[in-house]
């Protein structure tokens, strides 16, 4: 409704640990898809959602402690100006 000319990317993300096959990144794409459904729930226009799972490749932390493992569990949320 507001700012027509943005997009938000939803990306979800995991640490390394357990399983790091394709079912790791199924698992972050299912997370981002929760989060473009909750916001088309609440009358986000589909088109301006775009959803990604990364699985473990894109760490914020490393992965050497259950505190910075939690910190690569996440769903980062990114505008895209459309207009530029």
């Amino acid at each position: 409704r507001h700012h027509p000319q943005l997009r938000l990317r939803i990306e979800g993300h995991r640490d390394n640990s357990g399983d790091w096959s394709i079912r790791a990144a199924e698992i972050t794409d299912k997370r981002a898809q929760a989060v473009l459904q909750y916001l088309v729930d609440h009358g986000i226009d589909p088109e301006r959602l775009r959803a990604l799972g990364y699985g473990a490749d894109k760490p914020i932390a490393p992965n050497d402690s259950p505190e910075n493992r939690a910190k690569n569990r996440r769903i980062e949320l990114w505008f895209e100006d459309l207009s530029e």
